[in-house]
């Protein structure tokens, strides 16, 4: 969070985009894609906003409590929605290191935006997790088809025939890229 220019811009800009094309699959036609994508939009554009350079703008102190609430919020609506469906406690846990990684910098002396903050073991499991994390859904963004050596496109959940909103290999390329930002943010702590 807060990192250098460069990367911290290049995280800025990865997360944006993935909130926006969240917010695109929120007009899915398939009642739990417009669930998850609302909170995974929410994930994308709140990290995007925390991995702003510090040297262009350092948040006020009130916004890393509002930051925490928000998105502790979000973690308490992902364990109801995980009664459905497992997958929702991924988003519980993004939701929760959103909360940690906020709480961090509340109690990180103003200007002291990286470096040494968190509970080391608590910031080590996090990275475990989001990197098993990144490894597995990279894994599946494989296509079976050119895995096995058949023709391009040909393997299932190609999304033929859907619309962007609805393609699930581009849901998982999303959650995929956030998963990176997450390891990125943990990695500057």
């Amino acid at each position: 969070m807060h990192g250098p220019g460069s990367s911290g811009w290049l995280l800025v800009a990865l997360c944006a985009a993935t909130g926006a094309y969240c917010l695109l699959r929120m007009r899915s036609s398939v009642e739990e894609q417009r669930r998850a994508a609302g909170g995974e939009a929410l994930m994308g554009f709140g990290m995007a906003a925390m991995a702003v350079p510090a040297a262009v703008f350092t948040p006020p102190a009130w916004t890393w409590p509002l930051w925490a609430a928000v998105f502790g919020a979000a973690g308490l609506h992902a364990l109801w929605a995980a009664r459905a469906s497992a997958r929702h406690l991924h988003h519980a846990v993004g939701a929760g290191a959103m909360v940690y990684m906020a709480v961090v910098m509340a109690a990180a002396p103003q200007g002291a935006h990286h470096g040494g903050a968190g509970i080391p073991a608590l910031t080590a499991a996090l990275l475990l997790y989001f990197a098993a994390y990144v490894l597995v859904t990279g894994a599946r963004l494989a296509p079976v088809a050119a895995v096995a050596g058949g023709p391009p496109g040909a393997g299932p959940g190609t999304g033929a025939g859907t619309g962007w909103g609805d393609r699930p290999e581009l849901a998982r390329a999303c959650r995929l890229s956030m998963g990176i930002a997450m390891v990125a943010m943990l990695l500057t702590m």
